[in-house]
Order: structure tokens, then sequence, then C-alpha cells
């Protein structure tokens, strides 16, 4: 009987604790905050680098059967990674890492599109974190702006014979910031109304600096690390997907 009683209570503190009203933050951009015009533009935008990534992944994957897990595990990270939320009360959202720098220099930035895109939707479908309708632009910011900027920031430094922890760094920190900066375009491009988009933008970037600016120098930290400690134990997955260069 006591088991019982202490079984009921151990429940009903549970529900209590899941009934109290605290403040939330969204992460990414959540949805409804963009009109529905806005909403279908960045889904168009996102339609192409979507359609490029599955064609790529279906000829790599009939070259290599195991690399088809490579982006499945590269994926998981990136939903992890980008489930870290940091509030920024000033913005009334969440500050995160992204992964997608690290995902872009391991299996090419087509590939980070697409795991982003599976990342993204899973955080919507069943943490409320970004939503349906913003999924285009979420997309286009954290995975198209991401992963192509950390893409070539790892290339641009390998040509001027920067180390590759210095290169995967750079991939890391300016992925992030990238990111950031698209994102706070496609809100202030989409909710200036008649006023200044170039004002709105700055005001929206200026709130996420205190968090993101240390933030992107942590991703940049965590994938100089990440590449480094995967080209030492395991070099045959560092397959640098722009056929015909070579490190």
């Amino acid at each position: 009987m006591t088991v019982r009683w202490e079984k009921a209570a151990y429940v009903l503190w549970i529900v209590a604790l899941a009934l109290l009203p605290g403040r939330a933050y969204g992460m990414h951009i959540s949805e409804g905050i963009l009109p529905p015009g806005w909403a279908g533009f960045w889904f168009l935008v996102a339609a192409p680098f979507l359609v490029l990534g599955m064609r790529d992944l279906r000829i790599r994957a009939g070259r290599a059967p195991h690399f088809k897990t490579l982006v499945g595990l590269v994926g998981a990270g990136v939903f992890v990674v980008s489930c870290m939320p940091i509030p920024v009360p000033t913005a009334g959202t969440c500050s995160h890492p992204c992964g997608t720098g690290l995902a872009a220099i391991l299996i090419g930035p087509g590939q980070a599109v697409i795991v982003t895109s599976v990342a993204l939707l899973l955080q919507a479908l069943f943490l409320a974190h970004g939503g349906l309708s913003t999924l285009g632009a979420n997309i286009v910011s954290m995975g198209v702006v991401g992963g192509y900027l950390g893409y070539g920031a790892f290339l641009l430094a390998r040509k001027v014979r920067a180390p590759w922890p210095v290169a995967a760094f750079l991939a890391g920190l300016l992925s992030d910031w990238g990111t950031y900066a698209a994102t706070s375009f496609s809100l202030s491009a989409a909710l200036a109304g008649g006023g200044s988009i170039a004002a709105l933008f700055r005001m929206i970037l200026a709130a996420f600096v205190p968090t993101q600016v240390p933030l992107g120098v942590f991703e940049g930290f965590l994938a100089a690390g990440a590449y480094r400690f995967i080209r030492t134990r395991r070099p045959e997955l560092l397959e640098l997907p722009a056929e015909g260069w070579a490190p």
C-alpha cells in the first residue's frame, strides 16, 4: 500500500512540474513568425539545394555504400548539437551551436543541407523548436548558409596553406556566425514592414551578439577538435566531397 502511495505521489509531482508556468524561449524561427509569402519564398530558395544534396547522396552512396552510415552519424551529431539552447532574453529566443560547419567538412555542404533539414524537421515535430511553415527559412540559414560558408572557409584556408586545425576552426566559427546573420536577415526582411530592413537587421543581430559570439568560438574549437580526432583515428572517413580537389 505504501509503495502505491509513493508511486502516486511521484506521478503527481511530475505532473505538477510539467504544469508549472515558466518562461520559454523558442529555437530557430518559430511557427507563425514569417508571413506566408516569405515562408514560401524561403522554401523555394532551399528546394534546389535539397535536390542537389539528394542527387549527391545517391551518387556517392553508389560509389561507397558506407557513406550513408557516415551521413547518418553526422546528422545525429547535428541534431544533438543544435538542441543545446541558450536563452537570449533581449530577443525572446535562443542561441545554440549548429554543427553544420563540421558536417560540411566531413560529408560535404550538400549533405550538410540534407542532415540539417532532417534535424530541423524532427525538432519542429517533436521538440517544438522551429516550425513547419518556417522550415525553409531555417534550412537556408542553418543548412545552406552555414554549410556552404563553413565549407568555403575550410577550402580557402587550406588553399592558403593554413594548418588543418585552423581551417576546421574557421569552418565552425564562420558557419555559426553566418547562420545567425542569415536568420537575422530573414526575420528583418519579413518583419520590417514599411520600416528600414537594415535598421531592424542590426537590432536583431545585436541581440544575438552576447551569446552567439562566444558560441561561435566554442563551435570553432569543437570543429577543430573533432576534425583532428577523426583525421588521427579514422582518416579514411575524410574523403573530401569536392571531386578533383586534394588536400
